[in-house]
């Protein structure tokens, strides 16, 4: 069977990307490949559901500038496809003095990206928005918003089929070869012919990505993002988001308090190495997986470096004490029977070997492919703009 294009992995990025692509050049021959039995099942699936407003994200990154042209096509989108959303806004707390500065430097940040109506607040004022909270000083951001990204995907998967796309669910990827200028995927079920590839495969996008490209100088690590949920008589404590002030050098937001979209609040995560890839539960491992982490040598200078850090995020993982603790810091009248167990989500991210985890999305293209490598928190708000992204480098193969 012949395509013009592969997308591999039906992520609300692999979506996107098909939906960008079909609308800019209908005629294309689109297929979607994805292992599981329905889209949105990993990333996108397990993630806290907000839409982000741009304001962590260094000015003229890809994620700075892919968010907030995301964040404007995801509200349209929405609103044009009566996907349930809302702009809520949030609150980012300093807890301490010394994390005034890094609060500063934020609001500071957001002003560089273009969000307008940032609000810093004195201790006094957090209270008229979150009325439990504590803290010494904070920022409102009104542009941050909540919605059910598994709803978002199922309807780009909708468009892509009505736009003549295919989606081949339950097929995994076990090879790609590669020549004369095509590339020939065969899958678990059968084989396909293609120009190019376009591997938006998450959790196993390094893996895909070296069918093609041997060269590859990066490796996904999984690290796993464990919540609690607040029992519904406590739900009442929070009224949007309550977000802490993030360690500049560690590329997780810290534990934070999230209304859903689907109801509920998440109080969450930590950031944990998973065991597996798609490593849900503490009991979930791949001693294969497991040994290429711990075997890789930029994972090896990250440990050495973030040991501290990493050794409290496991404590939490197994103390349901530490966890409270950490939340207690925005929240001090939520205590441990206040948490019921909540999910989990792993995310994908990559680290090069020379220790570095990377900061920003990465996309390394050849001839026979294009691959998302690196597209971890705001890819979902991000989608959209990712999709124009990719859909454009796409379009010079054509």
């Amino acid at each position: 069977m012949k395509y013009d294009i592969i997308i591999i992995g039906a992520g609300i990025v692999g979506l996107a990307t098909a939906l960008k692509v079909l609308e800019k050049r209908p005629d294309l021959k689109v297929l979607i490949l994805d292992k599981e039995d329905d889209v949105a099942k990993h990333q996108t699936g397990n993630n806290s559901g907000v839409i982000h407003s741009g304001l962590y994200y260094k000015p003229g990154s890809l994620k700075a500038t892919n968010c907030i042209n995301g964040y404007h096509q995801m509200i349209e989108f929405c609103t044009k496809q009566d996907i349930p959303f809302e702009l809520c806004g949030k609150i980012v707390v300093a807890t301490s003095k010394e994390e005034i500065p890094l609060l500063n430097n934020l609001t500071e940040r957001g002003k560089q990206n273009g969000l307008d109506n940032l609000k810093p607040l004195e201790a006094e004022e957090l209270k008229e928005y979150e009325s439990h909270v504590a803290g010494v000083k904070g920022l409102f951001v009104p542009q941050t918003g909540i919605v059910d990204y598994t709803l978002v995907s199922k309807k780009y998967a909708e468009l892509i089929k009505a736009g003549g796309g295919t989606l081949q669910l339950g097929e995994k990827v076990l090879d790609i070869k590669t020549g004369n200028g095509s590339s020939t995927v065969v899958t678990n079920k059968s084989t396909y012919d293609t120009k190019l590839i376009v591997n938006c495969a998450g959790l196993y996008s390094d893996k895909v990505a070296k069918f093609t490209n041997q060269k590859l100088n990066v490796k996904i690590i999984p690290f796993r993002g464990e919540y609690y949920k607040l029992t519904k008589e406590k739900e009442s404590l929070v009224k949007n988001l309550i977000y802490p002030v993030p360690d500049p050098n560690f590329p997780f937001l810290g534990v934070h308090f999230t209304r859903m979209a689907k109801g509920g609040v998440e109080a969450g995560p930590n950031a944990v190495l998973a065991f597996k890839r798609e490593g849900y539960k503490k009991s979930d491992i791949n001693l294969s997986e497991l040994s290429e982490s711990l075997l890789w040598p930029g994972f090896q200078k990250v440990a050495m470096k973030y040991w501290k850090t990493g050794f409290g995020e496991m404590y939490r993982s197994f103390s349901k004490a530490a966890f409270t603790k950490a939340l207690q810091k925005l929240l001090p009248e939520v205590t441990e029977k206040d948490l019921a167990p909540g999910g989990s989500g792993v995310r994908a991210q990559a680290c090069d070997r020379n220790g570095g985890l990377i900061d920003d999305f990465l996309i390394v293209e050849n001839e026979f492919a294009i691959n998302v490598c690196n597209a971890p928190s705001p890819a979902a708000t991000s989608s959209l703009s990712i999709g124009d992204h990719v859909s454009d480098l796409i379009m010079k193969h054509f």
